[in-house]
This record gives structure tokens, C-alpha cells and sequence, in this order.
């Protein structure tokens, strides 16, 4: 299993500026730089710190050198790891005296945990308890620890057993857990507690939670700036699933021509509500445009004017004519009360501008009565310009995986992001730092198309260097949006970085490449030395639709992982639904970061069932380096070449010494495409050499 123990400090004050992923990650630098020495001294310092992404665009190591350097100090001197973790955060803490301060309390927003000043806001932990108390109330297992008292600190305690989060999730996107695989016990033991921690880390990030740099250990800790950040993620999604043509094709009327209606799918859900908001506010007369929900909204006159339009028979004219803002706050939400919608924030919220908070009102406001018509030919539109079934899951799966690497641009519709070149760049940046050349890269907002085709042919030039199958392919035809040659791309880049992550971890492989066959071939010896029978002949087995195997598999991992009593013959298609989505719970509660969906497996998607059990390779192999079964011999390998060289990482410089499953975010792609990056139809996506199916 994932192991659970993490790295102790001392001086608990400073264990408490750091997640076990970045103390894990740190201390992995700090003995390997020992190891080179013999000891780490100060003078050791400049050289490391300045290659950490932290710092590595913000000083050189004369810099560095003299941040750190005190008047007299002997750069000789050996250090210990308590030292270099405060020089860490000396260092840290001098580009936020600069910036004047960094915000740090939780956010909905996608930002990656930061380390120095953890704040949580108490408004912000009221109204999430509030929301836990409302949507969870009746839940058979949680029931009897609720309500919890948004005065305390319960919520903090609730969750350090993983439950609560898991249970969360479900909310947010219903299916996500099977909740059978969810140890729900009164005194779990500490496997599983970090089995249930494991298991909602990642499934978090199958819904679009970011969670870089976030272990399960920091969750069991129940630290309660984490806690809140990730549970703030997980409602905002429930809250905004509905802001998009598929799930609300009534939307159309917020545009007049087609112009608008690709500005329409490419905006974030946060965006979509903002222009709803607006769309009624100018119904109303509103003479403002709303651009955030924070200081335009602080006064409440915009709500004023949006709940008149939306429900004018609970419409009170004092809302308007009163003077004092708050006043006018705490009679916009007896108005909101009376719709139907929960009092979650406070007058105070709205007047002080809590943007989290009021976008959570918005949102509820939008659930309750979006004030949209249902003119059928419109909405008939709608319908088809949304995507066909397997195109959408398929752009799910690419979006999540995307996200979950810790890139700087958050992606909210795939096609539309994807066309300008830039996230494209980050990610191959991401996985091989330095095959980009960002001199000649152009950030958004691109104005000028040919900048948006410069970046794209940069995608395609680093993409065919990696051998990948782009014949006749050119930069113009992902800025045209092309989704077959965008998703055959962006398969190939996830199954090249997912087999050079197995080959990283065969030290014994001498340079050759690891290909499906050694994947295949490993997955049924290890079944078969568990003692059982099965057998697959090649990733579109057929017999792998009832989603034994899988079980058999994991068992064969780790025995104690699977709970046979809950296993179906899977025999009926139930039957093969209640497999497989229990062996993709079970997958991510032993550690594997997976975005497949149970239809993938109940349909036999060879590429999806190739990624899973990559992954359940990956986190075997991480496990037992030392396991002779766990380094089947090569199938027909040949030698690395200098253009497929292995990517150190996946989520920057310091994963390598991550928890059992972080790594796993490169063998995750999941409703992947059949499509090819050529012009050549009978191409798969993937090179002929390597193709093996």
C-alpha cells in the first residue's frame, strides 16, 4: 500500500509550512546532495535553490547567495535539513515583502498550494459547513456526526478520516467513488484512513480538482487550510456543472450569432455565470457591467436588480432605496431566501466583497431560477452543436489530466483552449522541461493569428522530434481547431511519457524502451503467479468487459485491497457496471491517479485499458524496485534514441519523490481517441513502431 509515514520535523512550526508531497520532495534534494559530499554546507545552497522552480525564474545564485549570506556567515559550514527548510523559506519569503504580500487564505480558485502564512477565512468555513450539513444530512454513515457547528473546528475532525471529502465528492459529481470501495468505520486503522485519503485525492483530480503538491498524509493531519482549499474546489464544481450548452442548452440565449456562440463554449463556467448575470442585469436597466464577484457586487445593488427581474413577486422596494449597503445586503438575501436558495454568507460577506462566497450566491441564484426561455428552436441548436458521446468523453479525459499536472492555465473546454498553442506548450514543458524554446512563444491574448500558428508549429516540431505520428500535419490545423488531429495529439503525448515513466523506473533496462507488449505480458504474470487463471490475449480482449481481470489484477498487487464479498460474475451489464466502477475506486484508493470512465472498461476502449493497466504497473513497480517479477524482460526493445528521452517528472522538479500515486498522472488518460494526428486513416495515433495491438 501507499505509505503513510511522513517526514518529521522537530520544530513543528516549521513541519506546518510544508505538505508531505513538498517535504518528501525537498528531502529527496537534500540527501541526494549529500550523497554527492559527503554533507550539504551553506555554500551548497545557491546552486540547489536556484534550480527549484520556486526560484528559478526569480534569481541567480549570486542572489540567492546574498539573501541567504548574513554578515559573517562561514558558506563552509554543514547544515542540516531543519536549516535548509528554513533557508527555504527565508528565501520564499522575499518575493512577497516585494509583491507587498501574497493572499494565501482558501480559494476556489485553481492555485497550487503555497507554503508560507496558511490562513483559512471563517466566513468561507461557515459556509461550506453549511453546505456539508445540507447536502449531507442524511447520509447513512455520516448522519450521525451531523450537523457540524461552523463555530468549531468539527469539520476539521471529520475529515481526517476521509469520508466526509469522499462522500463530498459524490455530491459534487454523482458516481465518481464507488462508495463501496470508502472505509466507512467508526475507529478505521491508519491503512484505512490513508486508503480512503488516497482515494479522494484522486478522484479529486477525475472532476477537475486541482491538487498538486497535496498528499494524503497532509489530509489525515487534517490540516485545515487544505481541507478547506479542497473542499471549496469540490463544491465549486457541483455548483458551476451546470453552466455549460450541454447541461443548460437554455444558455443560447445569452448570444445573437455564431461569433458569439464559440465565445460561448470557450468560457469558463465562472465566466458563463458572470454573463447571465449580466444578460438580466441589463434586462433590469442595470447601467454597470458585473466583472467580478467581489468589488462590483460589494454595494448589492447589482443583486438587487438581478433578483427583481428573477423573482419580482418577492420584489421589496426598500432593496433599492435604502442607503447603507449592508442594509441593502441583508435584504437582498431575505429575497434569495424566499426563491429557495440557503442562507450561506452573510451580509457582511456581500458588503466586504468575499468573492468565493458571492459566486456561490450567484450560482445558487442561477440553480433556483436561471430566467432563461425555452425556445425550442434554439435550444435544438444547442443540441447539436454539442459533441457526439465519445468525442465529450474524450475531452474530459484530456482536460482532466491536463489540469491535473500543475500547469499555470487552467483548460475549460479542451478544443477552444488548445487552439492558441500556449497550454499545448506548458504541458510538453511540464513533462520535458526544456524542449521549449519560450523566445519564440507568444502568451495570451494572442491577437495576431499568425502568433497562435508560430506557437502550434512549435507543438508540432517538439511532438515529431518525439517520434510522434504527425505526417502532414501542421500547426494551422490545431489554431483551426481540428478535434481529431487535437485528440490523436494529445493521446500520443500521454502514451509516450506513460511508457518512458515504466522505463524510468527499470534501471536495469539499459536505455530500452518499454512497449505494450512488456505491460501486457506483466499483467498476466502477475495474475497468474496470485494463483488465478485469467488470461488476456491483447488490450481488446473481450473477456476484460466484466472487469475481473482488473480485480484480479489489483488483488494480485495487493491483497488486501480488493473486497471479493462485493465483486459480481459479471454476467449482465449490471453486472459489468458494478465491476468496473468498483475497480476504478479500488485503483485510485491503492494509489493510481486514473480519469477512465466504467463505460471504458464495459466496452473494452483498448487504449483506456492499456493506460489502466499502466498505471497499475506504475504503482506496482514504485512499490517493490527490488521484485524480480516486477521487471518482466523487454518485449522486441530497441534503444533510446536522444529524441525520446525520458521525462525526470511529471509535475515539476519535485514529484519524483512523491506519494505511490502522484507519478501516476501520466499513465491516466482515459477516453482516449481513435483518431489519427495524420492524414493516413489507418494510422491509430501511435507510431507503426510501436504499435502492438
Amino acid at each position: 500500500m501507499s505509505k503513510f509515514e511522513g517526514v518529521i520535523v522537530s520544530d513543528q512550526s516549521l513541519q506546518s509550512q510544508f505538505t508531505q508531497v513538498e517535504l518528501r520532495s525537498m528531502k529527496s534534494k537534500f540527501v541526494n546532495l549529500k550523497n554527492q559530499n559527503g554533507k550539504v554546507t551553506f555554500g551548497d545552497l545557491p546552486a540547489l535553490m536556484v534550480k527549484l522552480n520556486a526560484f528559478r525564474d526569480m534569481y541567480n545564485e549570486d542572489e540567492i547567495r546574498g539573501i541567504l549570506g548574513e554578515p559573517g556567515t562561514d558558506f563552509t559550514n554543514a547544515i542540516d535539513f531543519e536549516i535548509f527548510l528554513k533557508a527555504y523559506l527565508n528565501l520564499q519569503s522575499q518575493p512577497t515583502a516585494k509583491q507587498g504580500g501574497r493572499r494565501h487564505s482558501s480559494s476556489f480558485l485553481k492555485e497550487t498550494v503555497t507554503t508560507l502564512l496558511h490562513t483559512i477565512s471563517e466566513s468561507e468555513k461557515a459556509c461550506y459547513v453549511a453546505h456539508i450539513n445540507s447536502y449531507l444530512g442524511d447520509d447513512p454513515f455520516l448522519k450521525q456526526y451531523l450537523p457540524l457547528n461552523p463555530a468549531s473546528n468539527d469539520i476539521f475532525d471529520l475529515a481526517k478520516d476521509g469520508v466526509l471529502l469522499c462522500k463530498l465528492i459524490n455530491v459534487a459529481v454523482p458516481g465518481t467513488i464507488d462508495e463501496r470501495a470508502i472505509n466507512c468505520k467508526r475507529n478505521p486503522s491508519l491503512w484505512e484512513v490513508n486508503e480512503n485519503h488516497t482515494l479522494c485525492l484522486n478522484s479529486a483530480k477525475a472532476i477537475g480538482c486541482t491538487v498538486v503538491n497535496i498528499g494524503a498524509q497532509d489530509l489525515v493531519e487534517g490540516r485545515p487550510y487544505l481541507v478547506v482549499g479542497l473542499i471549496s474546489q469540490i463544491i465549486k464544481i457541483q455548483l458551476l456543472a451546470d453552466l455549460n450548452l450541454k447541461k443548460t442548452p437554455q444558455l443560447m440565449e445569452l448570444v445573437d450569432d455564431s461569433e458569439e456562440i464559440e465565445e460561448l463554449l470557450s468560457l469558463s463556467p465562472e465566466k458563463v455565470l458572470l454573463k447571465w448575470m449580466n444578460f438580466h442585469l441589463q434586462r433590469a436597466g442595470y447601467e454597470k457591467t458585473v466583472r467580478n464577484f467581489s468589488s462590483d457586487v460589494k454595494d448589492g445593488e447589482a443583486y438587487a436588480y438581478l433578483l427583481n427581474v428573477l423573482a419580482p413577486e418577492h420584489c421589496s422596494p426598500a432593496t433599492l432605496d435604502t442607503k447603507d449597503s449592508t442594509e441593502r445586503a441583508n435584504l437582498v438575501i431575505d429575497h434569495a431566501e424566499r426563491m429557495g436558495c440557503k442562507r450561506y454568507l452573510t451580509p457582511r460577506d456581500v458588503a466586504e466583497g468575499t468573492s468565493n462566497l458571492n459566486l456561490a450566491f450567484v450560482a445558487q441564484l442561477f440553480h433556483h431560477r436561471s430566467g432563461l426561455s425555452t425556445d425550442t428552436k434554439k435550444i435544438s441548436y444547442a443540441e447539436m452543436i454539442t459533441d457526439d458521446v465519445q468525442t465529450s468523453r474524450e475531452e474530459r479525459c484530456f482536460r482532466m489530466w491536463i489540469n491535473s499536472l500543475g500547469i499555470s492555465t487552467h483548460v475549460n473546454n479542451l478544443f477552444e483552449d488548445v487552439r492558441n498553442g500556449w497550454v499545448l506548450l506548458e504541458v510538453l514543458d511540464k513533462i520535458f522541461p526544456g524542449s521549449i524554446n519560450w523566445k519564440r512563444a507568444t502568451k495570451p491574448p494572442i491577437r495576431m493569428p499568425f502568433r497562435k500558428v508560430e506557437n502550434c508549429n512549435q507543438v508540432i516540431e517538439v511532438g515529431t522530434q518525439l517520434r510522434f505520428s504527425l505526417v502532414n500535419v501542421a500547426g494551422n490545423d490545431i489554431v483551426q481547431g481540428n478535434k481529431k488531429l487535437i485528440l490523436a495529439l494529445l493521446w500520443q503525448l500521454m502514451r509516450f511519457t506513460m511508457l518512458q515513466l515504466l522505463r524510468n523506473l527499470r534501471s536495469h533496462s539499459q536505455g530500452k524502451e518499454i512497449k505494450d507488449a512488456d505491460i501486457l505480458h506483466w499483467a498476466n504474470r502477475k495474475v497468474k503467479n496470485s494463483g488465478r487463471t485469467s488470461h488476456i490475449e491483447s488490450f481488446k480482449d473481450k473477456s476484460l468487459s466484466n472487469g475481473l481481470f482488473f480485480l484480479e489484477l489489483l488483488s494480485a498487487v495487493e491483497p488486501r485491497v480488493v473486497n471479493w464479498n462485493l465483486v459480481t460474475k459479471g454476467g449482465s451489464d449490471d453486472e459489468k457496471r458494478l465491476n468496473a466502477t468498483y475497480t476504478i475506486s479500488v485503483a485510485r484508493k491503492l494509489g493510481c491517479s486514473i480519469f477512465l470512465l466504467p463505460e471504458d472498461i464495459m466496452e473494452v476502449n483498448q487504449k483506456m485499458i492499456l493506460t489502466l493497466t499502466a498505471s497499475i504497473m506504475y504503482w506496482s513497480l514504485q512499490q517493490q524496485t527490488e521484485d524480480p517479477d516486477s521487471f518482466p524482460s523487454p518485449a522486441n526493445t530497441t534503444t533510446s534514441t536522444p529524441e525520446a528521452s525520458p521525462a525526470p517528472s511529471v509535475c515539476g522538479e519535485d514529484e519524483s519523490s512523491s506519494i505511490g500515486g502522484e507519478f501516476s498522472n501520466l499513465s491516466v488518460d482515459d477516453t482516449t481517441s481513435d483518431s489519427t494526428a495524420s492524414s493516413q486513416p489507418e494510422c491509430d495515433g501511435v507510431s507503426a513502431a510501436d504499435e502492438l495491438l
